[in-house]
């Protein structure tokens, strides 16, 4: 019994706390090639298919998928980032800001 009441205690904490381990965040039209310079400058990761294109990074200069920019073809692009931050930039989206 002792350990429900710990797995619904963390399964509640997890789901009350979830928004604040991750934000989503729309963003305007971006072009791969827009995405593709800020992603090499912060040392991500960059993807593109025919349904669209991105750059991945760990949030602190390298690939990874912390902080990532996602854009489907001719539509906005959207941000995920951890924590509460709404970046209003590609860089500020795929990089920590520095304390």
């Amino acid at each position: 019994m002792r350990n429900l009441t710990a797995l619904l205690v963390l399964v509640g904490i997890l789901w009350l706390g979830g928004s604040s381990l991750a934000a989503e965040v729309s963003m305007q039209k971006h072009t791969a090639e827009e995405i593709k310079s800020v992603c090499d400058k912060v040392g991500g990761r960059f993807s593109q298919d025919v349904g669209g294109y991105g750059c991945g990074t760990n949030c602190q200069g390298g690939p990874g998928t912390d902080c990532i920019v996602n854009c489907k073809t001719g539509q906005v692009c959207f941000a995920q980032t951890i924590g509460s931050k709404r970046p209003k930039t590609l860089l500020n989206a795929l990089q920590a800001q520095a304390r």
